[in-house]
């Protein structure tokens, strides 16, 4: 298919963090070649919120790589025109007990910059949000959303047009060793490879992905009709206290943990949390709910949907506009890590996110993948 060592980087995958590594790499001025068997990003790349999230996630390195992918969506955007419709999170406290563990987070390091809103000041800052029995919210300025359908065909575009990246498209990798890939459209020979199977879990090095326990998470989301207002930030729910690891080691977690258990067992048993993102037209992503096995069927159960809704009714405190769009989305997953940084050979990186955190920590992950690969401090 090429001449030997016509690439410094092969990537195996170009979700978004394929597209992260091949990006890191560009910009070291290094020749990348990124490989993918579909068409076109058809997976949690792009059937997620949008939403990169830096307050919650699990304290030191997935927080800091959080704020560098942050910052390099900021960088992305406005080169590539992709639109940042709303920035920063509004995380809405509807017990005694979630304001406790918020109050507890804002005396951690990853609050800082953060700031608890009363009730009296959210009603009049924030009257999109009504329910009545809203006690606080959590305000993060930290956060940003894209629209993932629209973002990620973008970035790839303008890997390829700005930076010189080669794509080939709906082209199955067979093989990865040192130096070599192995293609149903020929070989490829470049100095490193990085695979990034997403919640591909058999395909390529499927032995190594079983020792660590990662399995897949599939989830249901809703695209909603205008609701006649502008979010001015992404909101979430006290649900999510008790999902994200930046919140769930503190003390206070426990208490809540327990009376959620005991107001809403069946969301707490399907997983479901709440997070309702804008986009530029005004529909709302709105989502989402957890269930974990080796291959999760594909339907969507109307009774989950009605949970997530639900919830969306008690913080905004009216009825959930109509519902546009359903479907489901599966990432890899593990039980005890966030991410598998593995060698099967030398100059090759498996590269997984598990924690359903791609679009939130990607290119920090590249950043350091690409520099680890080529020996280089990042830059």
């Amino acid at each position: 298919m090429t001449r030997p060592g016509a690439f410094d980087l092969a990537v195996v995958g170009a979700g978004i963090l394929g597209l992260a590594c091949a990006l890191a790499a560009a910009r070291r001025g290094k020749r990348v070649v990124v490989i993918d068997r579909d068409a076109q990003a058809n997976g949690a790349s792009v059937r997620n919120f949008g939403f990169i999230t830096v307050t919650g996630q699990a304290g030191g390195d997935m927080w800091r790589r959080a704020l560098r992918t942050r910052d390099v969506w900021d960088e992305v955007a406005a080169e590539t025109g992709v639109e940042i419709p709303h920035r920063g999170l509004l995380l809405a406290a509807r017990r005694p007990e979630s304001v406790a563990v918020l109050e507890a987070f804002l005396r951690t390091e990853m609050g800082a910059c953060c700031r608890l809103l009363d009730a009296a000041e959210l009603r009049c800052r924030h009257p999109e949000l009504a329910a009545p029995d809203l006690l606080a919210a959590l305000w993060s300025p930290h956060e940003l959303r894209v629209e993932s359908r629209d973002a990620i065909p973008r970035l790839a575009a303008w890997l390829e047009a700005r930076h010189g990246v080669t794509f080939l498209r709906e082209t199955a990798v067979v093989g990865v060793e040192t130096a070599k890939v192995v293609t149903t459209r020929g070989a490829i020979e470049a100095e490193a490879v990085v695979v990034c199977p997403g919640d591909d879990l058999v395909s390529l090095f499927g032995e190594r992905i079983a020792a660590h326990g990662v399995t897949r998470c599939k989830l249901q989301m809703l695209r909603l009709a205008d609701p006649g207002f502008r979010l001015p930030a992404a909101v979430m729910s006290d649900l999510g206290l008790v999902r994200y690891a930046g919140y769930t080691a503190l003390p206070a977690v426990p208490a809540l943990r327990a009376r959620l258990q005991a107001e809403q067992a069946e969301q707490i048993q399907h997983g479901v949390h709440l997070i309702v993102v804008q986009s530029a037209d005004g529909s709302l992503v709105v989502g989402d709910s957890h269930h974990h096995g080796p291959t999760p069927d594909p339907f969507a159960l109307e009774a989950v949907d009605r949970l997530i809704l639900d919830e969306f009714e008690a913080v905004f405190g009216r009825r959930a506009p109509p519902v546009l769009e359903r479907w489901t989305g599966t990432y890899a997953s593990a039980p005890d890590r966030t991410v598998v940084i593995d060698t099967p050979a030398p100059g090759v990186r498996l590269v997984m996110v598990t924690t359903g955190a791609g679009a939130s920590t990607g290119f920090a992950l590249g950043e350091e993948v690409v520099a680890d690969l080529f020996g280089e401090a990042r830059q």
